[in-house]
């Protein structure tokens, strides 16, 4: 092999990782925030039918004591023994796990 086609290749090598560096970096790795709301949802169906829900598309910081992190905020509002509830939540926006759940 020579010392030309050695340099190729490893010059090759060398900007296909770069490239592959910056893809990884701008991949987003969050769940959409319409299968989140599906799921939390589906977890208040099991109570009783809703009458209606929103979610914020774009994540939003937020902390909670030590831990923070990115969460989509939404609503959700049912009626209960002839009574309106809603509530407020925040659910990580990588899991879909719900972080908060307020009742307004």
């Amino acid at each position: 092999m020579k010392l030309k086609d050695y340099m190729m290749g490893l010059g090759t090598g060398i900007v296909i990782g770069v490239i592959a560096s910056k893809a990884t970096n701008k991949m987003d790795f969050n769940r959409s925030a319409e299968l989140v709301l599906n799921e939390i949802k589906n977890s208040f169906k099991q109570e009783g039918p809703i009458d209606g829900s929103w979610i914020y598309m774009t994540p939003e910081k937020f902390q909670k004591a030590a831990i923070s992190m990115d969460v989509y905020k939404g609503g959700i509002s049912r009626v209960k023994n002839g009574e309106l509830e809603q509530f407020e939540f925040a659910a990580d926006a990588k899991t879909g796990s719900v972080v908060d759940l307020v009742k307004v």
